[in-house]
């Protein structure tokens, strides 16, 4: 091919570009941004009732402690290394907020019952473990990734997702 030749490609390859582009650009800088919406200031939803069992076999079920106190849940994987990197974290956090009567509870997502009770162990994880080997439970919470918390009022509302600093947002609502 001659240079010429060349050169006339590529301006065509760079006009489809534009042209491509051009529209998703004026999209993208007319559009509104989305607000932000903080742990505390998040949207009350109810939270959706599960049920599922824990790595002995018993149930648990969300909506029993509906009225009675908070539940934080810790969604996870074995295989998440942030997960891993967390669990001094969640311990920590088992440790301060068990005692003020927050239930705290780790959903492993996907996950064969085995393959999470070697984890648990080999990790000496204080909190209930719970398998949701379908992965339905982290599906209508609408989680994307792990590890993600989700902080539950007494009352059975959502109280934050994504929770960045559960601490703070724990620490308001145990707040007489």
């Amino acid at each position: 091919m001659s240079g010429g030749r060349i050169f006339f490609l590529q301006g065509i390859a760079v006009a489809v570009m534009i042209a491509f582009l051009a529209p998703l650009s004026a999209v993208s800088w007319s559009a509104a941004p989305k607000p932000i919406v903080s742990p505390q200031s998040a949207l009350q939803e109810k939270a959706p009732d599960f049920v599922l069992k824990d790595l002995k076999g018993q149930k648990f079920r969300l909506s029993d402690h509906r009225g009675k106190r908070p539940v934080l849940i810790i969604f996870s994987t074995t295989w998440c290394t942030f997960c891993k990197a967390e669990i001094p974290h969640f311990k920590a956090i088992y440790d301060a907020y068990t005692k003020q009567g927050v239930e705290i509870v780790n959903i492993d997502i996907q996950e064969s019952k085995e393959k999470v009770s070697k984890f648990a162990a080999q990790n000496q994880l204080p909190y209930r473990v719970l398998l949701d080997e379908d992965g339905t439970v982290s599906g209508i919470y609408d989680i994307l990734g792990v590890p993600s918390m989700v902080l539950i009022d007494k009352n059975g509302m959502i109280r934050c997702r994504q929770c960045r600093n559960v601490e703070t947002s724990l620490n308001t609502l145990l707040k007489p």
